[in-house]
């Protein structure tokens, strides 16, 4: 039994908080865990070319640390090479804690889209048809995450058709294409015909479905409304609100989101190889929707270290304290 298979036959749906690009670090995974914790995590995606690049092998593979809360794992990897994808497979099912192996033929980003990887492989179906055989020489269970189309919302029953006749353990589906980013609301319209061509040609690979989800209430919402959808995945969600996973959504108070502040400082200085600045980003997410939170975030994104993070927070708790 796959991964996802026991996560489709344990949960409905199953949700996943998705891979994006440095956020969804080590650091940041054991953040979601503590708050509330999702069925599966995946890796930030990892460029195969330079996981088989003996140079630059160590600095890409950082991608690849994982922690013993954020388990099951997947490991999201990109690139245009099939035999790399093959060389890269083998190496990560070695590495023995990974469930699965996820490929992002999804990703909008105008480097990667340039370089040939990401959704840019919507556009060269036999290239992508290679780079999913190549990476199923790792033997473990091989997925994939895309999206609608390149240019044309139409193009999806082309594209999707054609993913279903890999025999892909899941295939994720983020409801935009390349063109759309994230400027347009997801096409949710379109599910139960996708749902439905999932049935004809590929019953058993899992459908899982990406794109303004927020939380793990309205993913469940959207599974009831539409059958056959095995799960939901969470991306910007967690921005707005870090328990977005929990079952049961209750009120958390703003002791509860400075102490997960806190928590993610602990986190992050575990991991010295770590740059301070993209840590910033973060604060938004643990400081808002109190009085004077913008302030003490403003105040925050002044500093060049955790401990100087650590010092304001201090400072300002107690004297809101004392108010």
């Amino acid at each position: 039994m796959t991964i996802w298979e026991e996560l489709a036959s344990q949960h409905q749906p199953f949700l996943a908080l998705a891979p994006m690009e440095d956020v969804t670090d080590v650091v940041f995974r054991a953040v979601v865990a503590r708050a509330a914790k999702p069925n599966i995590f995946f890796t930030e995606f990892m460029n195969v070319n330079g996981f088989c690049h003996e140079q630059g092998r160590a600095q890409v593979a950082r991608r690849l640390e994982t922690s013993p809360t954020d388990t099951p794992i997947i490991a999201q990897i990109w690139g245009n090479e099939p035999e790399k994808f093959a060389l890269t497979a083998v190496e990560i099912a070695k590495m023995g804690k990974f469930a699965g192996l996820d490929i992002n033929m999804g990703c909008p980003d105008k480097a990667v889209v340039r370089s040939g990887g990401g959704s840019a492989l919507i556009l060269q179906p036999a290239l992508a048809k290679e780079v999913i055989s190549a990476a199923k020489q790792g033997g473990l269970p091989v997925s994939v995450k895309t999206r609608l189309g390149y240019s044309q919302t139409g193009e999806w029953r082309d594209w999707l058709n054609f993913l279903l006749q890999q025999n892909l353990t899941c295939l994720t589906v983020h409801l935009r294409t390349k063109k759309e980013m994230s400027k347009v609301a997801a096409h949710t319209e379109l599910i139960p015909e996708i749902v439905k061509l999932r049935g004809e040609i590929a019953p058993q690979t899992k459908l899982m479905i990406n794109g303004d989800i927020a939380d793990a209430r309205q993913g469940a919402r959207l599974a009831e409304k539409y059958p056959g959808v095995d799960g939901v995945m969470i991306g910007r969600g967690v921005f707005l609100n870090p328990f977005c996973f929990e079952q049961k959504p209750q009120p958390h108070s703003r002791d509860e989101l400075i102490g997960l502040l806190q928590f993610h400082l602990s986190e992050f200085d575990k991991h010295e190889s770590k740059k301070f600045d993209p840590l910033k980003r973060f604060f938004k997410i643990y400081v808002n929707g109190f009085p004077g939170a913008s302030s003490l975030r403003s105040e925050l994104m002044q500093t060049k270290n955790t401990a100087e993070v650590r010092d304001i927070i201090d400072a300002w708790t107690k004297s809101s304290q004392k108010l």
